[in-house]
């Protein structure tokens, strides 16, 4: 079977070159001792926890062989948080490859692009972000080759991919036909022992800090979250994506029964976007039946209800 990495001659491209940060100094005063050295010692004192910067993999030439698959990390940055008015300001991406166990292999790609919007920035995205009007004058992703690089891929890997998706298929139509997987969602982060599922939580968590809000460095975030630890939780993700979802919409459920959808983790669709309006919640086709079985006796209190339900692959999940 030809695999992805296959149908290049050379690896894929990586487009707009992303330089590594300058190291730190390895040694600080006059007492001649490493950073690390220092690090350690104040560690040990158990009255100090150490944040590194976050380290930046290099872009391998040649991959190692036994990982046929690309993963793509992707991170948007934007003007707002509805996509239907609201424009991509900067996109970032990092490809990967994995094996089939979803053990990961090297880092292949890094693409990053900025794009001038058709109206100034608000301030509160300015000061998310840091991204200025200047710094975004006159600048236009190179689409082509943003392409180029994500074709390839078999998986894209977002932290919130429900909204990244919606951006990222506004700039291209490639993004549509791909596999999605989000790390906040198909990773039980609590249970991995983090305090928090946003990004800086995980990564100050792992021992790191970086430029938050900047597509790329949130793409290198990422990754070595999804690598931390003896236990990493890349391969769960990636297990965790090819699974068939069954989306349940609870039309017509009663009024009085909202709070037990809710607290079962139903979600309300407005009706917007052409969406049902109701209840819904997505669970794994093999418990397709034990849920509409608690739908019947704990919601519609009638064995006849029949709600509608959808099956969802990593290709429609988190499509608006």
């Amino acid at each position: 079977m030809i695999s992805q990495l296959d149908m290049f001659d050379s690896p894929p491209p990586a487009g707009p070159v992303v330089k590594a940060r300058p190291k730190a100094p390895k040694s600080l005063g006059k007492s001649g001792a490493s950073n690390e050295e220092m690090a350690a010692r104040l560690t040990a004192t158990g009255d100090y926890r150490i944040l590194r910067r976050l380290p930046v993999r290099d872009v391998v030439a040649n991959p190692r062989p036994g990982f046929p698959r690309i993963g793509m990390l992707v991170d948007t940055e934007t003007t707002g948080l509805d996509h239907r008015v609201a424009e991509v300001i900067e996109i970032g991406m990092v490809a990967f490859t994995y094996n089939d166990d979803g053990v990961f292999g090297d880092v292949i790609g890094i693409f990053g692009g900025m794009q001038q919007p058709s109206k100034p920035i608000p301030p509160e995205i300015t000061e998310l972000t840091g991204i200025t009007d200047d710094m975004v004058a006159g600048q236009a992703i190179d689409i082509r080759r943003m392409e180029e690089m994500l074709q390839p891929a078999d998986l894209v890997i977002a932290h919130n991919a429900g909204f990244d998706r919606t951006f990222c298929e506004k700039l291209s139509d490639v993004f549509r036909a791909k596999a999605w997987a989000c790390s906040h969602a198909e990773v039980d982060w609590k249970n991995r022992g983090f305090e928090g599922s946003k990004l800086g939580y995980l990564l100050g968590q792992c021992g790191y800090f970086h430029d938050g809000h900047r597509a790329v460095d949130d793409c290198l975030a990422l990754l070595e979250v999804l690598l931390y630890g003896p236990d990493a939780a890349l391969p769960g993700l990636i297990r965790s994506s090819q699974r068939t979802m069954a989306r349940i919409w609870a039309e017509y459920a009663p009024f009085d029964q909202k709070d037990r959808l809710k607290g079962r983790g139903y979600r309300w669709a407005d009706g917007t976007n052409g969406t049902t309006k109701a209840w819904w919640a997505e669970v794994a086709a093999d418990d397709l039946e034990a849920e509409l079985t608690w739908l019947r006796t704990q919601v519609y209190l009638r064995a006849e209800a029949d709600p509608p339900v959808q099956m969802i692959s990593a290709v429609d999940r988190y499509r608006k």
